[in-house]
C-alpha cells in the first residue's frame, strides 16, 4: 500500500486534510471492510493527488487551461477507478458486491468510455473553471454552509449567494450544450428544444409524451435533472451523475456529516488562502480541568486569609520571612500537572525534574501572587512527592541513564467533535528487521482505525506492530503510522512513546 503524498505547502496540507474525509468516506461504501476502506482510500488519494499535481505542471508549462474537476471529486473518481484496478486484478472479493455488480456493467463502462456518451453531470462541472465547479460542488454536494465556502474560496461572503446562482445558471447552459453535442438518435433529438424549455420554467408541466420519454432514455432523464435548478434535485444529479455508483448514498452521508457538526459542516474556513485552516478544536473542560481549577481557586482564597493585617511592623516581619512560608498552600504552580507542551502538533517533554532542596536563600523572594517560574514550578519540597510531570523518570538528577535510540514526533492531522485524525513518526538510530511502537493516551482517547500498523489498545496503552511491507527500518530511517480516533473530555497528546520496549525521545 503506497505511503500517503507529503503536502508541499500549508495551503496543501490544509486541502488534503479535506479531501481524506471525503475519500474515506466513500472508499468505506465501496468495501466490504474497514481495512480494505482506509487501504482504498489511501491508493486512491496518492493516484489523485499524483493526477492533479501532473495536471496543473501542465498548465504551467502550456499555459492553456486543462479541464478538471475540483479536489474532492477528482479523487472521489479516483476511488472508482481504484476499485476498478481492484476488480481487475484479483481483489475483487474486498469490494461492495453491489459496486462489483455495477462495475462490471454498461454504466461503468460509460465514464471510461468516448467524451461524449459520458454523463452530463460529470462533462458540464468539468467545463467549469475550477473556483466556480469548487464552489458548486462544495455548496451541493459537500453540504458546507455557504460562508465558510465563500471564506474558503476568497469570495466575499455577502456576495455570495449571487455567485452561487449564477455559477448554477453556468453549469446548467454547460449541461445544456453537452446534451446537445452528445450522439442521439431522432427521438431523443426532436425532445431536446422541449426539453430545454420546461425545465427553464418553475411552472412549467412536463407534457405527457415528454414524461414517458423520460421514464425509458436514461441520458435525457439525467439531462433533465442538471438542466432543472428549481425543485432540489441538482445535488443528486451532481454526485449520480460525477461519482457514479454509491452517488447518492455519499450524498446523504456528507449531509448527516455537516448536520452533526462534523467535517462536512466545519466552517474555519482561511480567506487567505481560499482553504480552511488545520486547526485543533477547542478541548471541552473535562474532570482534571474543573479540579485544577478548583484547586487553584481554594489556593487563591487561602492566601487571601492567610495575608498578615497587623501593625506596620507586623508586615515588614512577614514581608522578610521565608518565601516558603508566603507560598499559598495550594501553590497553583503545583498543583498544576505539567505534562507536555504541545508545539505546532508536535509534542515537547518538559525539563529534567529538579530534586535538590529549596532553602528559600534567596536574596529577593517572590512576592504574594506572582506566579511561580518554570523553575520553581518543577522543583520538590521536602517531603512531597514531586510534581506530576510526562511519566517520567523521577530518579536524582545525577543517575545515569541509557540514552533512547529513537524519536517520535505526534501531530494531530485534524480534530472533529469527538474525533480526530492523528499521525506518529518514528526516526530510529538502530537498523530494525521489525518494529512495535506504543504509546499512552491521558484523556481516554480509543483508536479507531489504523494505517501502515496493526494496532491494539488496552486501557490507555496503544501498541502499533509494523505490517510486512514495512518491517524493514535502516538506520536513521523513518516510518509512520496514522489513524482515526475518539476522544471526549479532552484530546491532549499521549505520551510515554517506546520502540521496541525502549524508550523514545520527543521531537522539539
Amino acid at each position: 500500500m503506497p505511503d500517503l503524498p507529503t503536502p508541499q505547502n500549508a495551503a496543501e496540507a490544509a486541502l488534503f486534510s479535506e479531501c481524506w474525509d471525503a475519500v474515506l468516506s466513500y472508499a468505506d461504501l465501496c468495501t466490504s471492510g474497514s481495512a480494505a476502506a482506509t487501504q482504498l482510500a489511501t491508493e486512491a488519494f496518492t493516484h489523485g493527488i499524483h493526477e492533479a499535481r501532473s495536471t496543473t505542471a501542465r498548465t504551467k508549462n502550456t499555459g492553456r487551461r486543462n479541464p478538471q474537476l475540483p479536489r474532492i471529486p477528482l479523487l472521489l473518481n479516483s476511488v472508482r477507478t481504484t476499485a476498478a484496478a481492484w476488480e481487475a486484478h484479483g481483489q475483487g472479493h474486498r469490494l461492495d458486491p453491489d459496486l462489483r455488480l455495477w462495475l462490471n456493467s454498461e454504466k461503468a463502462a460509460r465514464y471510461t468510455g468516448p467524451p461524449l456518451h459520458r454523463p452530463v453531470a460529470l462533462r458540464g462541472l468539468k467545463d467549469l473553471q475550477e473556483p466556480d465547479a469548487a464552489l458548486l460542488w462544495l455548496v451541493e454536494v459537500e453540504a458546507l454552509p455557504l460562508p465558510a465556502v465563500a471564506r474558503r474560496l476568497g469570495l466575499d461572503p455577502v456576495a455570495a449567494a449571487e455567485e452561487l446562482g449564477q455559477v448554477r445558471t453556468l453549469f446548467r447552459d454547460r449541461c445544456h450544450r453537452n446534451h446537445l453535442d452528445t450522439p442521439m438518435d431522432a427521438d431523443c433529438r426532436s425532445y431536446a428544444r422541449l426539453l430545454d424549455a420546461v425545465t427553464r420554467s418553475p411552472g412549467a408541466e412536463t407534457p405527457e409524451d415528454l414524461s414517458r420519454h423520460l421514464a425509458r432514455c436514461v441520458e435525457c432523464a439525467e439531462a433533465a435533472a442538471c438542466l432543472r435548478l428549481h425543485g432540489g434535485g441538482l445535488p443528486a444529479a451532481l454526485a449520480g451523475g460525477v461519482i457514479g455508483w454509491g452517488g447518492l448514498a455519499y450524498l446523504e452521508r456528507r449531509r448527516r456529516a455537516a448536520e452533526a457538526g462534523l467535517s462536512g459542516g466545519r466552517t474555519d474556513a482561511a480567506a487567505d488562502t481560499g482553504l480552511a485552516e488545520i486547526k485543533e478544536a477547542a478541548p471541552r473542560i473535562g474532570r482534571t480541568g474543573l479540579l485544577v481549577a478548583a484547586v487553584i481557586v481554594s489556593g487563591l482564597a487561602l492566601t487571601v486569609s492567610l495575608m498578615p493585617f497587623g501593625t506596620g511592623d507586623d508586615r515588614g516581619v512577614s514581608a522578610r520571612g521565608n518565601a516558603a512560608d508566603r507560598r499559598p498552600v495550594a501553590d497553583p504552580a503545583v498543583s498544576s500537572p505539567a505534562a507536555t507542551t504541545r508545539v505546532e502538533g508536535s509534542l515537547v517533554s518538559p525539563g529534567p525534574v529538579a530534586t535538590g532542596v529549596d532553602t528559600g536563600s534567596k536574596s529577593d523572594p517572590e512576592p504574594q501572587g506572582t506566579p511561580s517560574s518554570p523553575a520553581r514550578a518543577t522543583s520538590k519540597a521536602p517531603g512531597s512527592k514531586g510534581s506530576k510531570g510526562s511519566k517520567g523518570s523521577t530518579k536524582p538528577s545525577g543517575s545515569t541513564e541509557e540514552p533512547a535510540s529513537c524519536e517520535v514526533k505526534y501531530a494531530v492531522v485534524d480534530q472533529w467533535t469527538d474525533g480526530f485524525q492523528a499521525s506518529v513518526t518514528v526516526t530510529s538510530a538502530k537498523a530494525l528487521d521489525s518494529w512495535r511502537i506504543g504509546w499512552a493516551f491521558d484523556d481516554g482517547q480509543r483508536v479507531t482505525q489504523m494505517w501502515d500498523g496493526t494496532v491494539a489498545q488496552d486501557g490507555s496503552r496503544v501498541t502499533a506492530d509494523a505490517k510486512d511491507y514495512n518491517k524493514s527500518v535502516a538506520a536513521g530511517g523513518s516510518f509512520a503510522v496514522g489513524f482515526l480516533g475518539t476522544w471526549h473530555d479532552g484530546n491532549t497528546s499521549p505520551d510515554a512513546f517506546t520502540l521496541n520496549g525502549g524508550r523514545c525521545t520527543t521531537a522539539h
